[in-house]
């Protein structure tokens, strides 16, 4: 037994410094994700605290691996780690029966696991962590105590920086379908090789006095319309695909309400996207950065759009106040959380290819990336 103890203490410590890291890359889309779940239990409250509760969720996964791999505090430790677990347990159990969530967010957007593959493993890990829980004595701290203090505060210190790090910068790895390098128009298509759902046409008709359904292959042999009245119709899926785009949702949208979306993506020239969300209309620190990458831009001849999701306050700050020539164009704000996890930053594009993000703290690069002709 002390042996299988020893290989679950490995295996479960790097899992969770694992799926810790992996989130604490991106961990305002973990704070998205449980934003995901307080809608759909009411607490709209609670969506205040999202991003302070996903920075702590990954600390404590990672500060929990890493003292379970050195042994330090096992029985304390393994507590923590079992309350967590039974959790996530809920959670994803939860996801699985009510069907309201799809994906739980375990391993970020780097791994993406549908809700009953997160069930699954959270039930695997909570049957290891109780084996541990059980024989707890058998785990031995290998180094003295100061020494794991130090590599416990060291790895927490690591994270917790590292996690301010990404959210004023972007993330170190871009999981989303944003990504640069990535083609937009095809990640709005299905991926080759997919599978669409397989749907079948269910009919209901009433038929004396009593409501039957079938399909088109099912007919009853007296069907006769004169018998068989028809009330409804709907499709049904009887086996799940996998023909979902990655990109569902993106879309621009002009002053009048045009979708330029493809017009945009299907531009022959470089342009650059300036993102402003939740604009309030306000003079703010990235004023004059802007000002001079708008004029760059305009000296090398590279449209600039501003992407919105506050038309008004843009259309006032920018073209009514200050007289810049940029056309505004309208996206959802959850859209451009996806696109962009800064509320304010720019995107360059050839084409539907995305050749560079930058967030507000590094627009200061964006003037030399222009001047070194990268977009073209």
């Amino acid at each position: 037994m002390k042996t299988t103890v020893q290989i679950l203490r490995v295996f479960v410590g790097v899992l969770f410094i694992f799926s810790g890291l992996v989130k604490a890359n991106d961990p305002s889309g973990l704070a998205y994700k449980m934003d995901e779940y307080f809608a759909v239990w009411g607490w709209d409250w609670a969506t205040s605290y999202s991003l302070i509760l996903s920075m702590a969720m990954n600390i404590f996964e990672i500060v929990a691996g890493v003292a379970l791999l050195l042994g330090w505090k096992s029985k304390l430790n393994i507590t923590l780690l079992l309350l967590l677990i039974i959790f996530f347990t809920y959670l994803t159990g939860y996801a699985v029966f009510s069907g309201k969530i799809k994906t739980c967010g375990c391993f970020g957007d780097c791994i993406p696991l549908l809700a009953y593959q997160s069930f699954i493993k959270d039930l695997l890990l909570l049957a290891m962590i109780l084996i541990l829980f059980r024989y707890h004595g058998l785990i031995k701290p290998f180094l003295p105590v100061r020494a794991n203090l130090f590599l416990i505060l060291l790895s927490l210190g690591f994270v917790f920086w590292g996690q301010l790090y990404v959210l004023k910068n972007l993330p170190i790895v871009d999981c989303l379908p944003y990504a640069k390098g990535n083609n937009l128009l095809e990640k709005m298509e299905p991926p080759k090789g997919s599978v669409p759902d397989s749907i079948v046409v269910v009919y209901t008709y009433e038929v004396d006095g009593k409501k039957v359904q079938f399909d088109a292959s099912g007919f009853p042999d007296d069907f006769d319309e004169e018998r068989y009245k028809y009330i409804d119709r709907e499709n049904v899926v009887v086996r799940k695909g996998n023909a979902t785009p990655p990109i569902q949702d993106m879309a621009f949208f002009t002053q009048n309400g045009n979708d330029t979306t493809k017009m945009l993506l299907e531009s022959s020239t470089p342009y650059l996207m300036f993102f402003a969300k939740d604009f309030d209309g306000e003079k703010t620190d990235w004023y004059e950065l802007f000002t001079k990458i708008y004029s760059i831009a305009n000296e090398r001849k590279i449209p600039i759009y501003l992407i919105t999701n506050q038309p008004k306050n843009a259309k006032q700050f920018f073209t009514e106040n200050r007289q810049f020539k940029i056309p505004i164009l309208t996206c959802d704000g959850t859209v451009m959380k996806s696109m962009l996890r800064t509320k304010t930053g720019l995107i360059a594009m050839n084409g539907a290819v995305v050749r560079g993000k930058w967030a507000e703290a590094n627009m200061n690069d964006i003037v030399k990336f222009l001047n070194d002709g990268k977009i073209q």
